[in-house]
């Protein structure tokens, strides 16, 4: 062989490792993107795990198209008789939406930056109108999109590692993804609390609060998820006397109370306001201790976020999911069009300073007008 035949042997050896090499990393890529969530199917029963433990199993856009389609296949299939969904890693089930992305492609004013949230709310109707029994188990950190991954469900099984929280007036958002619809039925005033100050509930005062629909031990859910996949043919009820029963032989926590139970009265009364003025001004009437705490955490918040999440939830109330999820897409498109989202996001989740500029700086500041624009029928209404 020449010594020209050799070396072109030899650049077509080095070229040929070079491809296998990127393809390689193209295929174990690819493989990542695919394994953020995995879905399975068991006899009847459909799985989902929400794979991204690292990032606390956030929810991306790739992960909402990949789960919408495989949803509504295992529903149509006459054979299906339940879904599950869990988060893999043991600190979180969902810890909200992966919204860095939206914020990039919103400060760049590219058409399309309200995309996820737009799949993100069909998918949330997806599960809200889902025929067949859907349960979440939200052993772990369930904040933001994780609600909306679990509430809209038949059955919530909270355990002693739950954290549930919608924060977000903390980041210049508000609480989305049906939040409009599940958080103004919690009861009394309840989730307008909740929502407006950002509190987080932990373990079995999420079930106590009404969020979970049952409480189990966070080392029996493998042993309630196997027996649940054990089931022949279940129904509903079939369903939900196995999560019954565990839920009844759970003993941790027991005898605590629900925290909130003593504020309840006064939460009712102070956060009674169908204004975020007169809520404040009864806050500063009342004078006490807690009532001061409050108000010093809403002071915190986005004064915009706030008086249009206390808009939504008033409203939410008397609305279907279809129309709450409608109206949070004409809001999301509001909040990209403003600034407290970029620079709460900025403030807490980027730079983290935690010293957000709001802009207008004060409750007062905030107009009709202001709260009005998130409200507006959109050229591209969320149709459901």
């Amino acid at each position: 062989m020449t010594f020209i035949q050799l070396t072109r042997l030899n650049i077509l050896s080095s070229a040929t490792r070079r491809t296998r090499i990127i393809c390689s990393q193209l295929k174990m890529s690819s493989m990542a993107s695919e394994d953020e969530v995995i879905l399975e199917k068991k006899g009847s029963k459909g799985i989902i795990t929400l794979n991204r433990p690292k990032a606390l199993n956030a929810l991306n856009l790739s992960m909402v198209r990949k789960m919408y389609p495989k949803l509504k296949e295992w529903e149509e299939d006459p054979k299906s008789t339940m879904v599950i969904i869990k988060g893999a890693g043991e600190k979180a089930f969902c810890a909200g939406g992966d919204i860095k992305a939206v914020i990039d492609a919103g400060s760049k004013g590219e058409p399309n930056a309200g995309s996820f949230f737009r799949e993100e709310y069909i998918l949330n109707n997806a599960i809200g109108t889902l025929h067949i029994p859907y349960i979440a188990l939200i052993d772990g950190i369930t904040m933001g999109g994780g609600v909306g991954l679990s509430v809209h469900g038949s059955f919530r099984v909270a355990t002693e590692r739950t954290l549930f929280a919608m924060p977000e007036t903390g980041i210049g958002l508000f609480p989305d993804v049906g939040g409009g619809y599940f958080m103004p039925r919690l009861g009394g005033r309840l989730g307008i609390f909740l929502s407006l100050t950002g509190m987080r509930l932990k373990a079995r005062d999420v079930y106590k609060a009404g969020v979970a629909t049952h409480f189990v031990e966070s080392e029996k859910i493998p042993q309630l998820e196997e027996e649940l996949l054990a089931l022949h043919n279940p129904v509903e009820k079939d369903i939900a006397s196995v999560l019954d029963r565990y839920h009844k032989e759970c003993q941790l926590g027991r005898e605590k109370g629900f925290s909130l139970k003593a504020d309840l009265d006064r939460i009712d009364k102070l956060f009674g306001g169908n204004t975020l003025e007169q809520i404040f001004k009864d806050l500063e009437k009342d004078g006490s201790e807690w009532a001061d705490k409050q108000l010093q955490i809403l002071k915190q918040k986005s004064p915009t976020s706030m008086k249009v999440t206390l808009r939504q939830l008033i409203e939410g109330a008397d609305l279907s999911l279809q129309d709450c999820l409608m109206m949070e897409y004409r809001i999301a498109e509001g909040c990209l069009r403003g600034h407290d989202f970029y620079e709460g996001v900025r403030a807490l989740l980027v730079d983290k300073d935690n010293n957000p500029k709001w802009n207008p700086k004060t409750i007062e500041e905030v107009t009709d007008e202001m709260v009005e624009s998130h409200f507006h029928q959109l050229d591209n209404d969320l149709i459901l």
